[in-house]
């Protein structure tokens, strides 16, 4: 009787602590539970009446407000205010920028999968299409980028003037100031089709559309500003950049050395109020030919003419390019993709305060205003310029393994490219998954700031794998610049998107749960408004009634961590019985550990975690694949549940769990306090680790998908540029692998001819004439096979040039050496 009794003790706390109950149901539950031991027996009355005793006390204490909040609560708060870290304002208001989305649900340990696939799919509406296949397409035709990154080192002037006539510039823009008002799927779209024609283009249009005084004016802008401004951005009239970056402060704002003095000056004439500005900042996109600026720096106002405060904190001005004291320098020189980037500077500038990004009222709010508008910009930009280069892998690198031959077969067909092909056709479906469902959710009016962090992140990072891939895949015809090499600037291109908007090891290692943790976490962030409250009454209860509700969440974590490590998920709830049941239940698994992890790494650690990035990055790292994968879910079913799609989906969400077990094991090997690590590793993975890396068999699938003209194929890589303009490099490569298929069964009875020994021929011309001769083909079939032949030698020659270099431009250094002279 002893044991079952004992069995129903603890499965009826388990099932408390599981189900997160409410405080009222703990203490009924619990009450229930002592009853039931009382009449069972098992223990003598002695025992039992000071088991009543302990268990009333404690009832009554945390049962009954006042007495919780006086001798628990509050000794908790006090030592919470002691141990709390220390935090600036521009962490303060980081952390406050943007909206909690589906990263909330992922820190809940029980997400709501329906809540997920109810959200509706993203769509283009029509005039957005119509503007894709029309002027969109029409700029990719016209794009030559050889031409633009080996003579012009610039876009040419009819390209210029084609995206201000179409106003590319104004596409975030509303219409009544002559904008496109286009959504983030159009957006991202519209980025996504011509940085897989050419990166220096996609750039130049997407940085006045991202983080640029149009986003800045829109949120946070006067009407007197906006009247002005917008109508000449989305013209292209005005050309813009935001200067941020510095020499001495780049991911540290805090560091900022650009300073404003509030002081009185002369203006048009006459003397008014205003700011005296000096700057210097680098790697500004755009900056040598913007003719507006966009600057932040730190206001002081040490005559106190504003107010009695000296310091006023970030804020962000706009400043015509051609006011006396600024200069523009020189362009950098980012790897070989010639958008227009460089410094400038400002020397005593003297500006009005009606310059100020909503004039006085802007003062001192210019890192929340980066910080709301970074989160957008963030998660359409530069995931968009990542999803196409995966995309143009896929499908020409992909075509490219079918058409180039080794040892008499496709090199595709091989196994070691097999591997690289699946690896670029499931993170391009990845990356496309998780770039749609966020524009979907920026499109309903979110801003999710940590979400921007992770896709930012991880999808840069896997334009490098794939990228990296399709080089080892396209060889010499890879590394061989020149009109022919379409992957060659897409691959030099990588360290551009790595490094902008966030570095992103500094990303990873101390955004994504730095920020994350206290973001989406559904107590710890109300925890740190109640510790800081001013109201020692407000701040108590407000601590209590998220200190008790962390606790349940806490212990609900634990046991549905360990229930579902002890069941391998298998009863978990899933929103379908289709073939994608499983994964939705592992899902739930790696939540729940997630949040336990989170929970008792910031609970040990406290404000040390924040420097023990590695630790950090693990957990981001979690985090980041339940974000992916449930991507990949919801894009499968927004893309129909086609079994074509399976491979993909598989490989995908195989890949994202092993890696997320990877990082909760190493995450505990190096935890400091070893003990509760090992308690951690039993709660979490008690029958072990379940998790491999994606099989063969898997691979094999993904990759063939790649090899052949498809649906599945189409569906994977739609939205980029593709010709069948036998001009064109990608166009060739379509038309080479069209006829692939049509001449496979040829070149198998050639084959097979051949190992007969009905025919002899080395060459393609003798297997041709035999192959005829002996009636293995027929004429018009010899005809396709010189076809094909012949497409087949174009898509393998590279470039050759008689002088590497010539008719290169000099630079600046050089033209001014050759004027001395």
């Amino acid at each position: 009787m002893e044991p079952l009794v004992i069995l129903v003790v603890i499965g009826g706390l388990w099932a408390l602590a599981y189900l997160r109950v409410s405080g009222r149901a703990w203490l009924l539950g619990t009450g229930t539970i002592l009853l039931f031991v009382s009449l069972s027996g098992v223990l003598g009355g002695t025992c039992l009446f000071l088991l009543w005793i302990l268990v009333l006390a404690i009832c009554a204490l945390l049962g009954h407000p006042t007495l919780r909040q006086r001798y628990v609560s509050r000794p908790l708060l006090e030592k919470f205010r002691q141990v709390l870290p220390a935090m600036s304002d521009t962490e303060r208001e980081a952390l406050e920028a943007g909206s909690v989305w589906w990263d909330g649900e992922l820190f809940s340990g029980r997400p709501d999968w329906k809540q997920l696939l109810q959200e509706p799919a993203p769509q283009l509406t029509r005039e957005e299409q119509d503007f894709i296949d029309g002027p969109v397409d029409e700029l990719c035709r016209m794009l030559d980028d050889w031409k633009i990154t080996q003579e012009d080192f610039d876009l040419p002037p009819d390209i210029w003037a084609f995206i201000a006539k179409h106003r590319f510039f104004g596409m975030i823009i509303p219409k009544e100031y002559g904008g496109l008002d286009f959504s983030a799927l159009a957006h991202s779209t519209i980025v996504m089709k011509i940085a897989s024609r050419s990166v220096t283009a996609a750039v130049t249009i997407m940085v006045p559309n991202s983080l640029g005084p149009a986003k800045l004016l829109l949120q946070y802008g006067s009407q007197e500003q906006k009247d002005h401004y917008l109508p000449r951005l989305a013209r292209a009239e005005e050309i813009p950049c935001f200067a941020l970056t510095g020499p001495e402060a780049g991911s540290d704002a805090g560091a900022m050395p650009d300073r404003g003095v509030v002081c009185r000056g002369e203006f048009e004439g006459r003397e008014v109020l205003g700011i005296r500005l000096n700057w210097e900042k680098r790697y500004i996109t755009l900056g040598p030919v913007a003719t507006v600026i966009g600057l932040a720096f730190k206001l002081f106002d040490p005559d106190h003419l504003l107010s009695e405060e000296e310091e006023r904190g970030i804020t962000v001005a706009l400043i015509p390019a051609d006011t006396p004291g600024v200069s523009i320098g020189e362009r950098h020189f980012p790897l070989n993709i010639p958008f227009h980037n460089g410094p400038n500077y400002g020397r005593d500038v003297f500006i009005p305060l009606d310059w100020l990004i909503g004039g006085q009222e802007g003062i001192g709010q210019g890192w929340r205003m980066l910080m709301d508008c970074l989160a957008e910009g963030r998660s359409i930009s530069l995931p968009a310029l990542a999803t196409g280069a995966g995309k143009a892998a896929a499908r020409y690198t992909g075509a490219y393994a079918r058409i180039r031959r080794q040892f008499n077969m496709p090199i595709g067909y091989f196994e070691g490219v097999e591997e690289a092909l699946a690896r670029i056709a499931a993170l391009t479906y990845q990356m496309d998954a998780a770039r749609t469902l966020t524009l979907g959710a920026l499109d309903r009016g979110e801003k999710p700031s940590v979400v921007s962090a992770i896709i930012k992140y991880h999808l840069t990072e896997r334009y490098r794998q794939v990228t990296n891939d399709a080089m080892d895949i396209q060889g010499g015809s890879g590394i061989c610049l020149g009109p022919n090499n379409y992957l060659g600037r897409i691959y030099q291109a990588i360290p551009i998107s790595i490094t902008v908007e966030g570095a992103n090891i500094l990303t990873r290692s101390m955004m994504i749960f730095g920020q994350g943790a206290v973001r989406c976490h559904p107590y710890v962030l109300k925890e740190f408004a109640a510790a800081q409250a001013k109201h020692d009454g407000e701040a108590l209860r407000c601590f209590d009634k998220a200190i008790f509700g962390h606790v349940s969440f806490l212990l609900s974590n634990m046991a549905r961590s360990l229930f579902l490590g002890l069941t391998r998920s298998l009863f978990s709830a899933a929103p379908t019985e289709g073939p994608n049941k499983r994964y939705y239940q592992y899902l739930n698994w790696m939540s729940a550990s997630f949040a336990l992890c989170a929970d008792i790494a910031m609970m040990t650690l406290g404000g040390a975690l924040k420097r023990k990035e590695r630790l950090s990055a693990r957990l981001g790292d979690v985090l980041s694949e339940l974000y992916l994968a449930s991507a990949v879910l919801k894009h499968f079913e927004n893309q129909g549940g086609r079994d074509e799609d399976l491979p993909l989906l598989r490989w995908a969400l195989d890949d994202g769990l092993y890696r997320m077990q990877e990082s909760l094991r190493s995450l505990l090997r190096n935890l400091p306090i070893r003990p509760l690590a090992w308690i951690l590793r039993i709660l979490i993975f008690p029958t072990g680790l379940p998790f491999i890396e994606p099989d063969d068999r898997r691979g094999h699938e993904a990759a063939r998908l790649l090899l052949r003209p498809s649906d599945a194929r189409d569906r994977l890589t739609a939205g980029i540029f593709t010709s069948t303009d036998p001009a064109l490099a990608v166009g060739r490569l379509e038309l080479a692998l069209a006829l692939s298929e049509k001449v496979a069964p040829l070149e198998k009875a050639l084959t097979d001819a051949r190992r007969a020994g009905s025919i002899s021929g080395k060459t393609m011309s003798e297997l041709l004439a035999q192959g005829r001769e002996k009636g293995v083909i027929t004429e018009e079939d010899a005809g396709l096979l010189q076809e094909m032949e012949a497409l087949r030698r174009q898509v393998i020659q590279v470039d050759a040039f008689d002088k590497i270099g010539k008719g290169r431009r000099k630079g600046p250094a050089a033209r001014k050496r050759a004027s001395k002279k």
